[in-house]
Formats: structure tokens, C-alpha cells, sequence
């Protein structure tokens, strides 16, 4: 069974999405609305702009679902069995399965960006990643830690969590790692904590936007961060989707759980290939595509 993986925040590159444009009309068609949609042009961006300008979350985030969704709906040579998109990847992977519009998950996109800047503004805070510990280890660092806030948010593969909160407990906790064993504790450069209770004013906006649009039935199984589990219903969906801003990304366990329902090969659509590493790590034998 094949499964379609979408990568997150983090991915992007100066010229992402011009080899696309210039290979497909159809493609060429996806870039235009966005630029439309959004209401300013995104593609000047990404295929001529500097690092800096594709590092605002404003520009980062419907950049990259951008080049995600129109690389799998114009370069994909059948359709997915089951998907799967990583933090940000899973509005790509809705679209892909049917569950959201283009046009809608774009919007979408375009205000989960707007309220995790507005979000990220209110209290410093960061992400860190933690390598070479156990899940268990690195949730028990940050359960110790009571007057900080600090929790595990992406579980990307055996020994590699990353942590996020507050700059003070996200700090505390990877001096603890280190001396817990961790090969590495790395501060992340990132504009705040994403997947952790401060991203809660974020959620709020985004429920309001999420409730507002409408959502189809998945045409094939989409496995959802929260909790690593295949979802098609439209309302589980959305209710999931909302949560997902202030928890944890269950990557590893989501990898798990596909390969379990049957999934053989993965094929990720973005820019990067960031995921097909974390997946071989989950998984050595499957086949990447």
C-alpha cells in the first residue's frame, strides 16, 4: 500500500516550487490562485526570495503546504492509500485526501500562520530538539520541571523529540538532558513554542476558521497528529485538526501505526526530504519513494 507523507514548517528553500511551475500548466494555474487567495505574491517569494523573507511564518507556512500540495496533485502517478503530513503537512495531506478544498486549506493555512505569529508575540519561548534519549526519558525532564512550562511536541523518530515552551523551561531542560545523556540538546531557531499550551491563543483563532469551513469525508484514511490514528470522518477531522496547535505531534507512532495498517512504501511530496529520513529511522525495511 502506498502512503503519501507532507512535510511541516521548517522545509522551505529560496526556489522551491519553480521547477513546478515551469514543468505544468496546471501547476503554473495553483501558484496564480495562490497568489490571488493570499493576496500577495507568494511566488515571487519562493522562487526569488531570501532566507529571511521565507522564514516569516506568514510566508514559511503557505509556501510550503503550497509546494506539498501541488507537487503530489501534479507529479503523483496514483493516489494514495492512506496520507499522513507532519505539524503544518497535515492541511497538505487533507487536501490531497479530498477532506479540504485547495482554495480552503490554503485559507486555512494562511490564518494558523497569522494567529501562531500573533501567538508567538505574546511570551518569549522556543523549541529545542533532544537526541539519543528515550520518549519516556525526555517526558519525565519535562514533567520535573513545575515552574516552567516545557513539554515533549514533536516525537519524529527513536531519539529525536523536540521540546517546546518557554525560554527558561525550554533551557532547563536540555541542561537536564545533557546530564541525562543526551548526545545532543539543541535550541532551535524558531519563532516560539509550536505544539504546547502556548500556542493556546492560537487555537482559539484557528477554531473559529476550522468551524467556518466545510470539510468532506477523506477519500482514503488520514493519519492524525494528535494522536496517530487514521481518521476519514469530516467532524473527527476538524476536532482534531484544532487540538493539534497545542499538542504533540505523534510522528513516530503515526510512521508505526501506517505501517501496521499495511502501508509498504511512503512517497513524501515538499520541498526537502526531511520526513523519508525520520521514516527509515521509525522503519529501515519500507520503501521510499
Amino acid at each position: 500500500m502506498k502512503a503519501f507523507v507532507f512535510p511541516g514548517q521548517g522545509a522551505q528553500f529560496t526556489g522551491m516550487g519553480k521547477d513546478l511551475y515551469d514543468l505544468s500548466i496546471e501547476a503554473k494555474e495553483y501558484f496564480i490562485k495562490a497568489n490571488k487567495i493570499l493576496n500577495f505574491n507568494i511566488t515571487d517569494i519562493m522562487f526569488n526570495g531570501d532566507s529571511e523573507q521565507l522564514r516569516q511564518t506568514k510566508v514559511t507556512q503557505p509556501a510550503v503546504f503550497l509546494h506539498s500540495v501541488v507537487s503530489a496533485l501534479v507529479l503523483k502517478k496514483t493516489n494514495p492509500d492512506m496520507v499522513a503530513g507532519h505539524s503544518l503537512g497535515e492541511f497538505s495531506a487533507l487536501v490531497v485526501a479530498g477532506a479540504l478544498t485547495f482554495e480552503d486549506g490554503l485559507r486555512l493555512v494562511a490564518k494558523r500562520a497569522q494567529a501562531m505569529q500573533k501567538a508567538c508575540e505574546l511570551e518569549p519561548s522556543t523549541m529545542a530538539a533532544i537526541l539519543g534519549l528515550d520518549d519516556e526519558v525526555v517526558d519525565d525532564i519535562c514533567d520535573s520541571i513545575k515552574d516552567a512550562i516545557v513539554v515533549s511536541a514533536n516525537y519524529n523518530s527513536p531519539g529525536q523529540i523536540v521540546i517546546s515552551g518557554s525560554v527558561e523551561g525550554v533551557g532547563r531542560a536540555c541542561e537536564i538532558a545533557k546530564e541525562r545523556g543526551a548526545k545532543r540538546a539543541l535550541q532551535l531557531s524558531v519563532g516560539g513554542a509550536f505544539h504546547s499550551p502556548l500556542m493556546q491563543p492560537a487555537a482559539e483563532e484557528l477554531k473559529a476558521a476550522i468551524d467556518a469551513t466545510p470539510f468532506n469525508t477523506a477519500l482514503c484514511p488520514v493519519y492524525q497528529n494528535v494522536n496517530a490514528y487514521a481518521q476519514t470522518e469530516a467532524m473527527a477531522i476538524k476536532q482534531n485538526l484544532i487540538a493539534q496547535l497545542t499538542a504533540p505531534v505523534y510522528w513516530t507512532q503515526t510512521i508505526k501505526n501506517m505501517i501496521a495498517d499495511g502501508a509498504t512504501a511512503f512517497y513524501e511530496f515538499g520541498p526537502g526530504d526531511v520526513l523519508k529520513g525520520l521514516i527509515k529511522k521509525v522503519n529501515s525495511e519500507v520503501e521510499i519513494g
